[in-house]
């Protein structure tokens, strides 16, 4: 992936971050753990962890619900000749991570 890519993915993880936590009635903790772009740079899905995990559904509602405002932020907070259009999804990969931890550390005692 192209430097410029990867910076693009960086500015937009950090903006998420600072948008999402802002915005937030932290009855959960939500952590942004990457962004996928696709489509040459117009659409962007925004990864995400949520803690308890019993707030997974309404972590996604809020954050589907806050992506129209949240691209304005990014407008107004970055330099893009072109903002990409948003969606968000749940960090799969991330929650594997930790289970796989989680039995390690069980193993071992």
């Amino acid at each position: 992936m192209k430097q410029k890519d990867e910076k693009m993915k960086e500015v937009i993880r950090e903006l998420a971050a600072e948008y999402f936590s802002r915005e937030s009635n932290r009855t959960s903790l939500i952590t942004i753990t990457g962004v996928d772009l696709r489509t040459r740079n117009s659409r962007a899905t925004i990864l995400f962890t949520v803690m308890p995990e019993n707030q997974e559904v309404a972590a996604l509602d809020f954050m589907t619900r806050q992506l129209s405002d949240f691209r304005e932020y990014v407008s107004n907070h970055a330099r893009m000749m072109r903002v990409p259009f948003f969606d968000i999804a749940l960090d799969r990969g991330e929650k594997n991570r930790q289970r796989i931890e989680e039995i390690d550390r069980s193993v071992r005692g």
